[in-house]
């Protein structure tokens, strides 16, 4: 691939499944989608512990992506839809999932992921998606408690951050960490606008700046604008990141020095969250299912 034609938007895309486990050996086998406006996951849990997951592009059409992500996440596993026992749907297409049981609101689904991923004392998720922004503030259970969404421009989200990725010609996985080497922080970009935002680096490598001190500049602004969303709900310890902007260290960072404060780590993708949360929802809602049967 020429460098003009490299998509360096673009984040990788995989899937993962538990070697060491068999899924025959299990009493309950659940899953999630998340089926996200820029990515999509999925997720199977065997008795509730993580089996396999996938992440990928999310195309055109929400149920094929589903499809797509859940069959990839099953890929060497031996399984089949028909060997799911429950399915819950997530995300800004979980209606149209085709093979879920029920849908679940991403709000939900990531307070109860996020409590698996970071454990009991986490109280306050950012999760920075696609093309919105989440603060959630759950209970030691992963019960929301409160939460506040904003989905008004892309700035601040994934998808802001991949225009200006291409824009610069920088890898997407890589901007974080170029956006830290340099020497003094410089003002971030003045508009919370990605178009305006864009035309502003435009004008700032035409003066002169490094690819690194534009972002810089730009991270410095996504940070600031998320620490203002952060403040109007009001952040409780412990403090977690979902999502793939959490893979941002450039963001991460600069958000941390702005509160004061060090966000919980996971050995989980931050990006499964939802899809996690509605796997566990799936595993406690077949097992309401059951015993409700043996009655």
């Amino acid at each position: 691939m020429t460098e003009k034609t490299k998509e360096f938007w673009r984040w990788k895309e995989y899937n993962w499944h538990d070697e060491a486990k068999d899924p025959k050996d299990v009493e309950t086998i659940s899953a999630g989608v998340d089926v996200g406006s820029v990515s999509s996951q999925a997720v199977i849990l065997l008795d509730g512990e993580l089996y396999a997951y996938s992440n990928m592009r999310t195309g055109s059409d929400s149920p094929n992506s589903a499809i797509n992500a859940m069959n990839w996440a099953m890929e060497n596993t031996g399984l089949t839809m028909d060997d799911l026992h429950y399915t819950v749907g997530t995300g800004y297409g979980r209606v149209n999932v085709p093979f879920s049981d029920r849908a679940i609101t991403e709000i939900a689904c990531h307070a109860r992921g996020g409590n698996t991923m970071y454990g009991p004392t986490v109280r306050t998720i950012l999760d920075m998606g696609g093309q919105d922004c989440k603060v959630i503030l759950c209970d030691e259970r992963g019960k929301v408690k409160n939460f506040l969404m904003n989905d008004k421009c892309a700035a601040g989200t994934g998808r802001g951050m991949e225009v200006f990725a291409d824009l610069l010609a920088v890898s997407i996985e890589e901007v974080g960490e170029l956006s830290l080497d340099v020497e003094e922080e410089p003002p971030p970009v003045s508009s919370t606008c990605v178009v305006f935002a864009k035309s502003e680096a435009s004008s700032l490598l035409r003066d002169g700046w490094s690819k690194k001190r534009v972002l810089a500049a730009y991270c410095s602004a996504m940070a600031h604008r998320v620490v203002s969303l952060l403040e109007r709900v009001g952040v409780e310890k412990d403090f977690a990141i979902t999502g793939g902007i959490a893979k941002n260290s450039g963001v991460v960072v600069r958000l941390e020095r702005e509160l004061k404060l060090t966000s919980l780590k996971s050995k989980y993708d931050t990006q499964i969250a939802g899809a996690l949360g509605a796997a566990l929802f799936a595993k406690a809602l077949v097992e309401k299912q059951r015993k409700k049967v043996a009655q």
